[in-house]
């Protein structure tokens, strides 16, 4: 398929199949189980609360592949996750006290990210692939950071620059790097597994 089928226009877009908003189900729950195994590939930074992580890996592949909706719903199962006790947060964490604590703003950031993410994907003019890198660094990158370095600030009380250099500078160029193969593998997984995603399982979106 190529690159710029990689997200289909709405024109393009085939109406549901029988049982496919549960299949869809299904899929963003693969996604959020994804993202809570990503959550276990984590790296603690001595000068800085915020550890690094494969999270928004996760976060990116879900908008990309299941479009804003459903992306964000994926996220939103996977912060109930970790609400509920799962131990899917980075590095075993869980629990709303995560949610509240100095890191729970690129958590929270999960849902609004992955919306953006596949948002932008859909709507951007350009290439295919260029579309997917440029969402994936919108809703992965800018949205994440800046809920994330807001509760940084708010709840430890440093003051915003260092709160940009204790929780987004020094992430910026893993970031980007996940960016451009989150939307290399979005690409490679549309063409090679049409049912994941850009296929007759993918549902109109309605936002």
């Amino acid at each position: 398929m190529p690159s710029s089928d990689l997200v289909p226009e709405r024109s393009r877009q085939p109406s549901p199949a029988p049982g496919a908003p549960t299949r869809t189900l299904a899929r963003a729950a693969l996604f959020a189980a994804l993202t809570a195994a990503l959550a276990h590939v984590s790296l603690p930074l001595p000068f800085s609360p915020v550890p690094l992580t494969g999270q928004t890996f996760g976060l990116m592949l879900s908008g990309l592949l299941l479009g804003a909706r459903w992306g964000a719903l994926a996220q939103g199962a996977y912060l109930l996750m970790g609400a509920s006790g799962l131990p899917v947060f980075a590095g075993g964490a869980a629990g709303l006290g995560v949610l509240a604590g100095p890191t729970g703003g690129y958590l929270l950031g999960h849902v609004v990210g992955a919306f953006v993410v596949g948002w932008v994907a859909q709507r951007l003019p350009g290439a295919g692939r260029i579309r997917a890198v440029a969402a994936a660094l919108a809703g992965g990158v800018g949205v994440v950071y800046a809920l994330g370095v807001l509760q940084l600030a708010l709840v430890t009380g440093m003051g915003w620059k260092a709160a940009l250099l204790a929780g987004a500078l020094p992430f910026l160029p893993g970031d980007v790097l996940k960016a451009l193969v989150a939307a290399l593998a979005a690409e490679r997984l549309t063409a090679a597994v049409p049912h994941l995603a850009g296929g007759p399982l993918r549902t109109p979106e309605g936002s």
